[in-house]
């Protein structure tokens, strides 16, 4: 089933989740859901915080962005073919390399992309869709989608590494956003007034 991806503004994106145990209800079939949200409004990525859930889950494939290079920026990002996975409860243990700029975007704000900063490559503490423990390293662009999802978790949005004067340039288009004057050819829920 694909699930309405909250907008900007929305008070679950700036909250802290939380982690979940295998317990938790109906995990399989969200995860499901997940996927296919992810996929239905073309993202790379999707973490439950976008869809009005405070708990430490994301999705992520970065094996359709290598699919869909030019031959000349093959293996440019140096984490090629990529990686699908399912990542629970993670926590970034380590950040390492030069930063690099990179032009971001989220499902959650739409029309807006601004480059941001990221670490060039982390490690990562996380349970798979099985609660199987791992730590990983990822680079390239696989840390760094990583890593805007993790920040999900953590309540923060990629255009908080944006300058004081470039964020309050888009004030406007970030408020239209949470007003709900913005058309996606995705579903989208915005905040209550």
């Amino acid at each position: 089933m694909i699930l309405p991806i909250v907008a900007y503004g929305t008070p679950v994106l700036r909250k802290v989740a939380v982690d979940i145990t295998p317990d938790y209800p109906d995990l399989k079939k969200l995860i499901d859901d997940m996927w296919e949200t992810m996929y239905s409004s073309n993202g790379v990525g999707l973490a439950a915080p976008q869809i009005n859930r405070d708990i430490r889950l994301f999705v992520m494939d970065s094996k359709q962005i290598f699919e869909n290079q030019e031959d000349e920026d093959k293996g440019k990002y140096n984490d090629e073919p990529g990686y699908r996975k399912v990542f629970i409860n993670a926590k970034i243990i380590e950040s390492k390399g030069e930063e690099w700029a990179y032009n971001e975007g989220c499902l959650s704000i739409p029309k807006i992309r601004e480059d941001v900063l990221r670490p060039e490559t982390i490690v990562v503490e996380y349970l798979d869709q099985a609660f199987v423990q791992h730590t990983d390293t990822f680079t390239g662009l696989t840390s760094r989608i990583i890593q805007h999802e993790y920040d999900h978790l953590e309540g923060k949005l990629f255009i908080d590494y944006l300058k004081p004067l470039r964020k309050k340039l888009l004030q406007s288009k970030l408020t239209d956003i949470a007003k709900g004057k913005v058309k996606v050819d995705y579903k989208m829920s915005f905040p209550k007034k």
